[in-house]
């Protein structure tokens, strides 16, 4: 290879390696801060599940949930409006960027142990409920752990992992079924109830063939929750384990899922529950 083409090479990779590094070019959009949009995104906030790994000892969302995966332990950041510490004077760009984008105000990349992925189809409007929510929260100064990570995990490398996890996504299924698509959102996008219960490859991407099919954690085997596992379950059934933690068999959950039903699925009207048990019940690849 001669030094022309050498060095067309060489500027070609330069340029698709700043395109991935590249943040998205938000536009400044306005955090509501009227008393409906606050409690909707308390609403929300519960249906996305950011209490369950935010709350700490105290009841705040200051975090320090450790999180272990097979690349290391990550904590729950702070997500009060905590200058220094948490989120405080985050913009509405700031909010689109982290949920959806997985990127800081910076910037910079979070690590998918935080579910932006899952969060990626939240639409704009709740997001920016959320935001309000948040912001509307008593400040509270809690430095986080840092991350305990092996010396080979940087976050510059999210930026490949992320392409690699677009190029195995599936197109995003359209349900003309009203309820079940209202499921769908409150499961796979608020929820990210796969981000647990669907397997990963060895790259911690998830494998969305096999989507809620079960996988393996470092601290247990996550059960599966598609249809085929939840084929002896009526949709009432399974929204009342949504709504207290009691199986069919008339045991009640445990483990990690019990602080789920807590503050998450429990705090859900009736609607969103039977919602999101038609969306389990009834999930079958192509269904329209």
């Amino acid at each position: 290879m001669n030094t022309r083409w050498l060095f067309i090479l060489i500027a070609f990779a330069g340029v698709a390696v700043a395109a991935l590094m590249r943040a998205p070019s938000l536009p400044d959009v306005a955090i509501p801060d009227d008393a409906a949009s606050i409690e909707r995104g308390r609403y929300l906030v519960h249906a996305g599940g950011c209490i369950s790994c935010h709350e700490d000892d105290s009841g705040s969302l200051s975090g320090g949930l450790a999180i272990e995966s097979p690349f290391g332990t990550f904590y729950a950041s702070n997500i009060t409006p905590d200058p220094d510490t948490g989120i405080g004077g985050w913009q509405g760009s700031d909010f689109l960027l982290a949920l959806k984008h997985g990127r800081t105000p910076a910037g910079g990349f979070y690590y998918p142990a935080f579910p932006y992925r899952a969060y990626a189809s939240v639409s704009d409007e709740d997001v920016l409920a959320i935001a309000a929510y948040l912001l509307s929260l008593d400040p509270v100064a809690a430095q986080t752990p840092a991350h305990d990570l092996p010396g080979w995990v940087g976050r510059w490398q999210m930026a490949g992992w992320n392409l690699l996890a677009d190029m195995a996504a599936p197109e995003p299924v359209q349900y003309h079924d009203a309820q079940i698509a209202r499921g769908a959102y409150l499961t796979q996008s608020l929820g990210h109830c796969g981000e647990c219960h669907t397997p990963r490859n060895a790259l911690g991407i998830s494998q969305q063939e096999q989507a809620f099919a079960g996988a393996d954690m470092p601290d247990g085997h996550v059960d599966a929750i598609d249809a085929e596992a939840l084929a002896s379950w009526s949709q009432d059934d399974l929204a009342l384990f949504l709504f207290i933690g009691l199986k069919p068999d008339g045991e009640y959950v445990g483990g990690k899922m019990e602080p789920v039903i807590e503050h998450n699925t429990s705090q859900l009207t009736d609607t969103d529950r039977q919602a999101m048990a038609a969306f389990l019940k009834h999930r079958i690849p192509g269904l329209d």
